[in-house]
């Protein structure tokens, strides 16, 4: 009887305690939606009044009625379209090598360790290497292409990271099929260990990619112009970006600037939903045909 009660103590304490931390990670989700709904509704009810036509298609101005975000919109595509290829290709093919072809040795496992703790380097130290080595090394100057490879180098550590966890998580009876019906190994990776892996690194770009777009420090390291009334022609135009833009108008005193900078954080929120749901998308198409 002493014992029956002993367990149903221990049973009742473990349900107790699984309620407190429930109600502690609810009360944490909770707190971060919550924070989240209140800085929206502020950037949109300060910004939507600006946000119009005229705003999307006007360069930036030195008076808040006529300051437009186009010339910030394109220098981002721009950089994108760089950043996006450059460190895919460079991030996927890195982890491809360290997980199937690198030797398991301790200078194997002593680059795996940097690139794990290059992810916490702050983006500034980024903006610092792309200054010595893109614009003054290369002579790259403060152009687009000089912009896009800084980013590209700040995010490849965690593409790297997330790529091969994806490529640890296939299971190895998938290899062995692969290799019993007489594939070689790049035909296995190629056409099964790839696609399977496709949701998982997806997921990692997405969030490394959402953080390229929204850093401004490496940018303004590399000498990313605060104001211009171009678009660029090329990757070897100058350029600016719009957290740049954005960072612009909020430091300015006038009150009518902090409602532009508003209006462009509401651009930037859209352009990163459209990005992101995009990919989301595609690793969702993936995930159920593997």
């Amino acid at each position: 009887m002493k014992l029956v009660e002993k367990n149903n103590k221990r049973i009742n304490n473990r349900l107790m305690l699984n309620n407190v931390f429930k109600g502690l990670f609810f009360l944490a989700t909770f707190f971060g939606i919550v924070v989240l709904a209140i800085l929206v509704m502020r950037i949109v009810s300060q910004g939507a009044s600006y946000l119009d036509w005229d705003f999307l298609s006007n360069y930036a101005s030195r008076k808040a009625e006529d300051a437009g975000i186009k010339a910030a919109i394109y220098g981002t595509v721009w950089i994108m379209a760089i950043v996006a290829p450059v460190s895919l290709i460079l991030g996927v093919g890195t982890a491809i090598y360290l997980e199937e072809y690198a030797p398991d040795n301790k200078f194997t496992h002593f680059i795996e360790l940097n690139i794990s703790n290059l992810s916490g380097v702050p983006s500034i130290v980024f903006g610092l290497l792309g200054l010595t080595v893109f614009v003054r090394l290369l002579e790259m100057g403060r152009s687009v292409l000089a912009g896009g490879l800084t980013m590209s180098l700040m995010i490849l550590p965690v593409i790297v990271v997330s790529s091969q966890e994806a490529i640890r998580a296939i299971p190895k009876e998938q290899y062995e099929a692969s290799y019993a019906m007489g594939a070689t190994k790049w035909q296995t990776i190629r056409t099964v260990v790839l696609p399977a892996a496709v949701p998982g690194i997806l997921t990692g770009s997405i969030l490394a990619l959402s953080r390229a777009v929204g850093e401004t420090a490496p940018l303004l390291m590399i000498g990313a112009m605060t104001f211009i009334a171009y678009v660029p022609e090329s990757i070897l135009s100058g350029f600016t970006a719009m957290p740049i833009q954005i960072f612009n108008w909020a430091g300015r005193p006038q009150e009518e600037f902090q409602a532009v900078a508003a209006a462009g954080s509401i651009v930037l929120m859209l352009m990163l939903v459209i990005m992101n749901s995009l990919a989301i998308y595609i690793r969702n198409k993936f995930s159920k045909r593997y």
